[in-house]
């Protein structure tokens, strides 16, 4: 296992809230970027468990695990929330953009910092 990369834990968080912040027309209440640092702590540990030099030959991992996390655990949550709750069928599909955006940006801020 390589070393947790702290400050991409923060900074990923950080793009993960401002990309959502996007979709809800600039509000970035503070409490999204604390929700949003669980995540990025889960992406920041499965990164370092792959470990550098895994991710060196292979840096599409990033966006593997990212994109992965989002896919399989968050899109489906959101659909089901918003199927219980009745929501538009076109808000569900830019809560899952959204939402899939920014898992695939936390994966670019680990893939920049290295």
């Amino acid at each position: 296992m390589g070393p947790m990369n702290w400050l991409g834990v923060l900074l990923a968080a950080l793009a993960a809230a401002g990309v959502v912040a996007l979709f809800w027309r600039g509000r970035m209440p503070w409490g999204a970027y604390a929700l949003a640092l669980l995540p990025a702590l889960m992406l920041g540990h499965a990164l370092a468990r792959i470990g550098p030099d895994k991710l060196a030959m292979k840096p599409q991992l990033y966006f593997m695990q990212s994109g992965g996390l989002a896919l399989a655990f968050v899109l489906p949550a959101v659909w089901m929330l918003g199927l219980k709750s009745g929501a538009a069928r076109a808000e569900m599909v830019r809560d899952s953009a959204a939402f899939l955006l920014a898992y695939l940006a936390m994966g670019l801020v680990f893939f920049a910092l290295g």
